[in-house]
């Protein structure tokens, strides 16, 4: 059957973390989402647990990230264990990796899910449980599918469908996109309560002779998640898991170690496997569809969520008509190699995790001793730790959506993330302002002005003609009344970025900075925007009023 009118826009079939991101980022940009799960009733029990910066940057965007914070627990450090010496605890280190979460916060995937469900039930979304989706053909402009429940059937038809339905994804099956990649080891997952005295503000990385044991806190008092890498078949059921993890933990922690029996256990392959494809015409994969990566590192969900999050902008600027189609293209060329990065610092930290070599207790100790001694190797080391685990070194400098992306850049150089500590939003009004206006969900256009250009003129003309997907915003050097002026009176946000004193800045609805120059005049700068897909509106009186205004919600009023 046709799309009815006043029906959903996108059917979004999955409803964990990465369908729930979606459907939460698009409804804020008032897209209509049905969001459809074949399980009977929300998780239970968690499978992911760490949020890192890069995501909970992303849920600032969102307005999520607060209840996130005061849900979870934060993580500093990385211990390493053997026969009961501590070896070495490796800080966080976010000198050259700006964030205001410098932290990885550890929160039941469970809680998470919650959150994003209460947010969306707020904005008049609910989630249909145990719906199926049977089958799906593109069709053009249209995807045709097959819903299933309780033995019925449903066809309907729907603009656009996204999978975020997991590893076993009905949609990349049905599209035909292949997972391709490998499966190594088998390790087993177990959810326990531990009387061992280790600190709770830490992952702990137990060498137990022959592999390892990782300790992952829960929020949840003296709970932990205990990642055994040296699982070989001895059995899965929670006493037995209980006896060897309190063995195991015993030799590498050098003392007895009281093990609660497992209130979840899980035995897995450890996959390494992504596709090379991530649309099918109207029809996308995010997530697990897309790509299986090992937890050594806890970077499934938040890869999945950031899939979700590009997406969502992007799709929501196609469907309110504010930008041409050709903008869906960048979905995948960003996400793809993104992807490509991630598997091989997963592998990494997998073998790292895993440790399963006949001199590393041996290797180990020598190694670390002199990383220990030597300070400015091990900030050295646990920068790269941080930048291969936040997300924060991510980047899209070589996107189609990115512009003059040098290395040399002053600033923050094109393609790469913009955001500020906490400590630089306290002090520096530019950096408080910009990080308030990130939550508007639309592109972000600040035009610098000087003392003989306040670019007032420029921005009244540019919101006017792309005011419903671009918030436009003059950079002031003086506090100002109330309205669109972003006072930078220090200048602190103009260095940062490294504009010129005139000059303009254009930062993605994700955060990213797209674009930056010199003095530029309006058809310039409109010609920049038509360049990155974008469609200037009706100039009809009120086009640039609240046609483009941000709604208190978050969301802005355009259509």
């Amino acid at each position: 059957m046709p799309p009815e009118t006043g029906g959903p826009e996108v059917l979004i079939a999955g409803a964990g973390p990465v369908g729930l991101t979606l459907a939460h980022e698009l409804t804020r940009r008032r897209v209509r989402v049905r969001v459809i799960d074949r399980a009977d009733g929300p998780a239970t029990t968690s499978r992911a647990l760490a949020v890192h910066p890069r995501t909970l940057e992303a849920c600032h965007q969102m307005g999520l990230a607060d209840a996130l914070v005061a849900r979870g627990r934060p993580v500093v450090h990385f211990t390493v264990h053997l026969r009961g010496r501590e070896l070495i605890r490796f800080d966080t280190n976010y000198g050259r990796l700006p964030t205001a979460y410098p932290f990885s916060l550890m929160l039941d995937q469970v809680r998470t899910e919650e959150i994003l469900r209460e947010r969306l039930a707020g904005l008049g979304v609910g989630i249909e449980w145990g719906v199926e989706l049977a089958d799906c053909v593109p069709a053009g402009s249209r995807v045709d599918a097959e819903l299933r429940r309780d033995g019925r059937s449903e066809q309907v038809t729907v603009p656009w469908l996204v999978g975020a339905d997991g590893s076993r994804s009905t949609v990349r099956e049905r599209l035909g996109l292949r997972l391709v990649g490998d499966a190594t080891q088998t390790w087993l997952n177990a959810d326990v309560v531990l009387d061992a005295g280790l600190s709770r503000d830490s992952n702990h990385l137990v060498h137990t002779g022959s592999g390892t044991v990782l300790l992952v806190p829960f929020p949840d008092p003296g709970k932990w998640r205990a990642v055994d890498t040296e699982y070989a078949g001895q059995g899965a059921d929670p006493e037995t898991v209980r006896r060897r993890l309190a063995g195991s933990l015993a030799r590498g922690l050098g003392g007895p170690v009281a093990v609660s029996e497992p209130t979840w256990v899980s035995v897995f392959r450890v996959q390494q496997r992504m596709i090379t494809a991530m649309r099918s015409g109207h029809c996308f994969v995010a997530g697990d569809a897309a790509h299986v990566h090992s937890p050594a590192s806890g970077q499934g969900m938040n890869t999945g969520m950031q899939d979700a999050y590009n997406l969502a902008w992007k799709l929501a600027d196609v469907v309110r008509g504010h930008a041409r189609e050709e903008l869906l293209d960048t979905y995948a060329a960003e996400r793809i190699p993104v992807g490509g990065k991630l598997l091989s610092s997963t592998r990494t930290a997998t073998a790292l995790v895993a440790l399963r070599n006949t001199v590393a207790p041996v290797a180990m100790p020598v190694g670390l001793s002199v990383l220990k001694a030597v300070r400015p190797l091990k900030r050295r080391v646990e920068h790269r730790i941080m930048a291969g685990m936040s997300g924060l070194a991510l980047h899209y400098a070589d996107s189609p959506l990115t512009y003059g992306a040098a290395d040399g850049a002053a600033g923050v150089r094109p393609g790469h993330l913009v955001a500020c500590t906490e400590q630089d939003a306290a002090r520096h009004p530019g950096h408080r302002a910009l990080r308030q206006a990130l939550t508007d969900p639309r592109w972000l256009l600040l035009l610098f002005a000087d003392a003989a250009d306040a670019a007032d003129e420029q921005a009244a003309e540019l919101a006017l003609r792309y005011g419903r997907a671009v918030q436009v915003r003059t950079v002031v050097p003086h506090a100002g009344e109330d309205g669109p002026a972003l006072a930078d009176p220090d200048d602190a946000l103009r260095k940062t970025l490294g504009v010129p004193p005139g000059g303009w800045v254009l930062i993605r609805p994700d955060g990213y900075l797209a674009a930056k120059g010199q003095r530029s005049g309006t058809t310039a700068l409109a010609a920049r925007l038509g360049a990155l897909h974008l469609l200037p509106e009706d100039t009809a009186p009120g086009a640039g009023d609240s046609a483009g205004r941000p709604a208190p919600d978050g969301t802005h009023t355009g259509a």
